[in-house]
């Protein structure tokens, strides 16, 4: 067992793990943040994706401890005080969602999407950066749409 410390939505934690505990199971099962969903089991589709130290990683790809030290965010993590986080309020408002099982996924890389490309996003590119991320549900219109809206606002 390794104990790891990060912070996780702003908040200090820390656990033992073993060396293979991946970070999604951490975040899920040992710091109960079960907003991250596991889909493929094969880093296909993009349910677990987190921001850690403010970029996106698939959490079903690293180890808990090579996040040792690392800020986390998390869908549960991006509402501030009650309030909706730009991107999610844009899902929301342009039902950019159906089932919801890839959702905090696709709002966590559209968050970083507009951090790395910035608020002007045309559709090409958002379709393009979600290629790392699959909806069963949707035909990706209203998600596309949503995430220009979000970006808009942040």
């Amino acid at each position: 067992m390794t104990a790891v410390s990060m912070t996780v939505n702003g908040k200090a934690a820390s656990a033992e793990v073993e060396d293979r505990t991946l970070l999604v199971q951490l975040l899920r099962e040992k710091l109960g943040m079960t907003g991250t969903h596991v889909g493929c089991d094969t880093s296909q589709c993009g349910a677990c994706v987190v921001l850690v130290d403010g970029k996106a990683v698939k959490s079903c790809t690293i180890l808990a401890v090579q996040a040792d030290g690392a800020t986390v965010t998390t869908i549960e993590g991006l509402a501030q005080n009650g309030e909706l986080h730009p991107m999610q309020a844009a899902f929301h408002e342009n039902h950019g969602l159906q089932c919801g099982f890839c959702t905090p996924g696709m709002i966590i890389a559209a968050v970083d999407m507009v951090n790395r490309l910035g608020k002007n996003l045309d559709e090409a590119t958002v379709r393009h950066e979600l290629e790392g991320n699959l909806c069963r549900c949707t035909g990706y219109h209203n998600i596309v749409k949503a995430i220009q809206a979000g970006a808009a606002r942040m």
